[in-house]
């Protein structure tokens, strides 16, 4: 149970009242008429009352301090959620040329009285492209052989018998392939058939049409259907899910939708004979895009840097949504334009990391602070603009919220006109918005985060805490402890090696007996009850490069050999190496390729004819067998460099 926070003052508006009565024969003897309708008594309530208002504000001071704690520790509230819906666009016609629906395209409910509509915009672009339909085949229940059918139903006076089996068969079914795939189009077929199938209720016919997905036959909706299941005049409007892939039958790949003979429902027949087409029309008539409760905002600029660290800047709407991958905050000076990586937060962030912190309900953006450490040195966590850069959003969306889950065919009004587009709806409800966390809800959360955020539970749990067990740990892995019980961890250490890279030996990365204790404390007090942990070093693979290069003319041969030797032994090293240049990463291969990438930069290098890379014994210092394009990295091993050879011609 908490502990009650205490008023700092409990007084009602009557205590202060009767209070300040009881002090008029004190001050002022003279004044004997105490009754409410006395002018005096009527100014005692009123400064009474204001008395109660500085009172209820001074109270909320704890509660104030106590969100103000909340914020020091990271506790922040939870932003709004999109709602998502998929939109149906209907065509005034037959798609006779491609039709485009743009991304972005706002479509609202019908407004109320004094209340804007809910406006969604969708987040791709949808393209309608006629359909061609170019083979028909039949094939009975369980067999792999197909009929071709395509002069039976395009021949005059023909007809395509759409399930071959004597008798019929569930499973039966009619293949109809095209030239190109008609994933999230709306497709009517114009169907001229015999009423054959007499018995099956029209309504609901023992029929399901599929197409394929690649993997398996996926079902459409069936929007609409006048033929009674095939069995007279009419069409039959289907809705194709976002997945339509190529397939190959007969000999002939395509993209194929079959009508499929399905088991009925009890106390239903099912077909006396097989439907029989006699033409068959398929034409686009619309297309499906998804869609999200947020509005677009267009690309703007939100201010210039002045150089110093931890600048912020708010940008116009908010909140903002969750960014996709090309929304993103970029840094403009006289020379470029650079997009910076968003992150949760700066812990992680070196000095020269271009990280921004980008707030969804205010919509500031952060730069990075500095910070000064118990031992005297400020470190910058991300880097900072240079002064004068030009700070700038690309587009963004904004918007959210339970608003957004609205009902079934309420999103109907497009909010702009698009050619050869009659109207729109969406056929199911929207789903997925949450209203932002309330402060009220982000304070009850807070004791509680407080209280697991110290546990041990994921592998970022346990690489985390390592990290904070001691400044000597410089790098940490939590993998699953092979042949070990459920919820068994292994945590790898690399501990901080404070020599040149060049001099680094596998003795420098075995890990002391105080820090393992320290380690094995932390996590000890955090796992979970029942988890084993075992806490060692990762297994490290020696390697030994042999690059053959020519270097230009006149440049010189030991120096060109002492720097490529530098940059390999940096790059392939459990601290330094990597991409990053922060370390090795793990179960991440060596490929020759990279080592020509890296070194191929090196001033003074005409060519590099050959690169090979050796498995390497660190303890009896020798390569172990022949030279190799790539080495293989097991998921707890980091690499070291070994005795590399580099010849310069």
């Amino acid at each position: 149970m908490p502990i009650p926070a205490p008023n700092l003052d409990d007084r009602s508006f009557q205590d202060i009242v009767d209070e300040t009565k009881r002090l008029i024969p004190r001050f002022t003897p003279e004044w004997t008429n105490h009754n409410v309708s006395d002018p005096g008594v009527a100014l005692i309530e009123l400064f009474a009352w204001m008395s109660e208002m500085v009172l209820f504000r001074v109270n909320q001071v704890p509660e104030r301090l106590y969100v103000h704690f909340l914020n020091l520790v990271g506790i922040e509230q939870f932003p709004p959620s999109v709602a998502r819906a998929i939109l149906t666009f209907w065509l005034s016609g037959p798609a006779t040329a491609p039709v485009r629906v743009p991304a972005g395209t706002e479509v609202s409910t019908l407004a109320a009285t004094e209340v804007a509509g809910v406006v969604f915009t969708t987040t791709t672009e949808a393209v309608v492209v006629p359909p061609v339909l170019t083979m028909v085949h039949t094939a009975q229940a369980g067999s792999e052989a197909v009929t071709d059918g395509w002069e039976a139903l395009t021949y005059p006076g023909t007809s395509l018998t759409c399930f071959a089996t004597p008798g019929l068969a569930e499973n039966d079914a009619a293949y109809f392939g095209f030239t190109t795939p008609l994933a999230n189009l709306a497709i009517n077929l114009t169907v001229r058939a015999h009423a054959e199938g007499i018995g099956v209720d029209p309504r609901n016919p023992p029929l399901l049409w599929e197409v394929w997905s690649g993997e398996i036959w996926i079902p459409a909706r069936v929007q609409s259907d006048s033929t009674g299941g095939l069995n007279r005049d009419g069409a039959v409007v289907l809705l194709v899910p976002d997945q339509h892939e190529v397939l190959t039958l007969g000999g002939r790949p395509g993209y194929w939708l079959r009508a499929r003979l399905t088991r009925p429902l009890p106390g239903q027949p099912t077909y006396q004979a097989s439907p029989q087409i006699e033409e068959l029309t398929v034409t686009a008539v619309g297309v499906t895009v998804a869609a999200e409760h947020a509005s677009a905002a267009a690309a703007e600029i939100i201010g210039r840097s002045t150089g110093v660290s931890s600048q912020v800047f708010p940008v116009t709407h908010k909140p903002v949504a969750m960014r996709r991958d090309e929304e993103a905050v970029r840094v403009t000076t006289h020379d470029q334009s650079t997009a910076w990586t968003e992150v949760p937060d700066f812990s992680a962030s070196g000095p020269q990391d271009r990280h921004v912190v980008w707030d969804s309900i205010s919509g500031d953006v952060q730069f990075g602070p500095s910070v000064r450490y118990p031992d005297g040195t400020v470190v910058q966590h991300g880097a900072t603009p240079p002064d004068g850069a030009q700070i700038q959003v690309t587009s963004y969306r904004y918007g959210g919220g339970a608003a957004g889950n609205v009902g079934a065919e309420t999103l109907t009004v497009l909010r702009s006109s698009v050619p050869f587009v009659a109207s729109v709806t969406n056929l199911a409800a929207a789903s997925g918005g949450v209203d932002a966390e309330s402060i009220e809800e982000a304070k009850v959360r807070g004791p509680l985060t407080l209280r697991t955020g110290e546990r041990a539970v994921t592998a970022g749990d346990y690489e985390r805490i390592t990290h904070e067990a001691s400044v000597e740990v410089a790098r940490a892995a939590c993998l699953p402890r092979s042949g070990g019980a459920p919820g068994a961890v292994r945590v790898l250490v690399v501990p901080q090696v404070r020599k040149d890279p060049r001099d680094h030996t596998i003795d420098d990365f075995a890990l002391s007996t105080p820090l393992v204790t320290a380690i094995t404390q932390a996590l000890e007090a955090r796992r979970l009850v029942g988890a084993a942990i075992e806490v060692g070093t990762p297994f490290y693979q020696g390697v030994s490069v042999a690059v053959l290069l020519h270097a230009l003319p006149g440049r010189s041969a030991p120096l060109i050999r002492q720097r490529v030797l530098e940059a390999i032994t940096r790059y392939v090293n459990p601290l330094f190496g990597g991409p990053d240049g922060t370390g090795w990463v793990f179960d991440t291969d060596l490929t020759a390729t990279a080592i020509a990438q890296l070194v191929e930069p090196i001033e003074g290098i005409e060519r590099i004819d050959e690169v090979q890379l050796f498995d390497y014994d660190l303890r009896n210092g020798a390569r172990i067998g022949a030279g190799r394009d790539t080495l293989r990295l097991s998921a707890d091993a980091l690499f070291l460099s070994a005795n590399h050879r580099v010849v310069v011609r």
